[in-house]
């Protein structure tokens, strides 16, 4: 069994500038937990090649397996392999299966191999191919010194995962690499701060394994559970007893686990309870809808909704009070009440939520500031709202983002809580 850690070397100035997100860094470091490699360092260089030799010389005296992604295409720029090459001394030789393999794929689509693509063939002497069937670029497995072991793949998502799965994976437990598993479970939290949730938690995050990490993105508490352990099962009865622990903690404040959303949250609550729900938006224009309806099967609860942007609209099809739309304004909680009792009438639902608000970054004004919503929310017997503030400093989609959830979030505690008002 091989002992080391892992890095991961990502080539590719439009990484660098931010054109392309770094997704092949992040898929990497999930299979490596997966194998149960450990993973210290990530790092991501331009297509320079003093720059990337320094960062592989960097890397030789940290790292035992060095993964590189980026870099491999027929361009100029694509200075991966020739710079390994020469970092180890080694001279590129044509191969000519690589060759033979380019070529016929060419024909396959009816188009004549440049002079360009043939720099693809080329790879360090003595390294093995890691064959690529998704493309032209093949990778290579090496070792270029004793104790070091070298992957490379294209930039190009799919063709990495296919590249690893079919060939990585199996070398790496060949070789001794695959040490067990690192397996995570994140629990998901709203209506709390992440500074508020790390100090109720903050005995378990002292656990060595399995380890408890709290992180927030998108307004989204996060508390990441990871065990280490021979295997998937094994890690899983670590996790168990920690996260119901955490959940208790988190009250109703956790709304679900790993990729469940609120509305994934809400949904199951509908389902159990036989109700549907119609959403009436003004400043988050479709965002609400569109996020009920990212979940699988929310046609069971979910009749439809209304981008009422306009004051005409609010009036004709959901029933607004003109006369309380200028007494009031838009963006207020008569209207926002009268949108949610408006739609849940107009389709015929069980529920009904509205949002209407400032969004920014203009038509703010001292009484209504930027970030100032109202959300409504009707059933069959009542209809109330919530004032939320979220912040003039924000940007326009950050208030949209933090409007539907908390509008979703409203609805998922109203439903816990007392779901026999339906």
């Amino acid at each position: 069994m091989i002992t080391g850690s892992a890095e991961i070397i990502c080539v590719g100035t439009e990484l660098l500038l931010g054109d392309i997100l770094n997704s092949n860094a992040q898929y990497l470091a999930k299979q490596l937990a997966h194998l149960g490699i450990s993973h210290h360092y990530q790092t991501v260089v331009g297509d320079n090649p003093l720059r990337l030799a320094r960062a592989i010389a960097i890397a030789c005296e940290r790292s035992r397996l060095i993964i590189f992604t980026g870099g491999l295409g027929p361009t100029p720029d694509d200075i991966t392999t020739a710079t390994i090459a020469d970092f180890f001394g080694v001279p590129l030789v044509e191969n000519v299966e690589v060759l033979a393999d380019i070529k016929a794929k060419f024909a396959q689509r009816d188009r004549v191999m440049t002079d360009n693509n043939r720099k693809q063939a080329w790879l360090p002497e003595g390294a093995d191919i890691l064959p690529n069937t998704q493309g032209t670029a093949p990778g290579i497995l090496w070792q270029p010194r004793p104790g070091l072991h070298i992957m490379t793949f294209p930039g190009v998502p799919r063709e990495l995962y296919s590249m690893w799965q079919t060939t990585a994976v199996p070398y790496l437990q060949d070789q001794g690499w695959s040490n067990g598993i690192i397996h995570s479970r994140t629990l998901k939290f709203w209506g709390t701060s992440e500074s508020g949730l790390a100090a109720k938690v903050n005995d378990f995050l002292q656990l060595e394994n399995p380890t408890v990490a709290p992180y927030a993105s998108d307004g989204v508490i996060k508390l990441r559970i990871s065990a280490k352990a021979d295997s998937l099962n094994a890690a899983e009865q670590l996790i168990d007893p920690v996260a119901k622990q955490l959940k208790a903690i988190g009250g109703v404040d956790c709304f679900g686990e790993d990729d469940e959303t609120l509305g994934n949250a809400v949904g199951r609550l509908l389902i159990e309870q036989a109700a549907t729900l119609a959403v009436a938006e003004s400043c988050t224009g479709g965002g609400l809808g569109a996020m009920v309806t990212a979940v699988p099967g929310s046609s069971q609860y979910f009749m439809g909704g209304i981008i009422s942007y306009d004051n005409t609209v609010k009036e004709r099809l959901l029933g607004v009070s003109p006369q309380d739309l200028v007494t009031h304004g838009a963006v207020s909680a008569p209207v926002a009440e009268q949108m949610a009792g408006g739609v849940r009438a107009r389709l015929q639902t069980d529920w009904g939520i509205s949002i209407t608000g400032i969004a920014g970054p203009g038509g703010g004004s001292p009484q209504k500031p930027v970030g100032l919503v109202f959300i409504g929310v009707a059933n069959q017997t009542t209809t109330w709202h919530i004032e939320c503030r979220f912040g003039h400093r924000k940007s326009r989609e950050w208030i949209r983002l933090m409007s539907r959830n908390t509008a979703l979030d409203i609805l998922r505690r109203t439903l816990l809580s007392n779901p026999q008002t339906v």
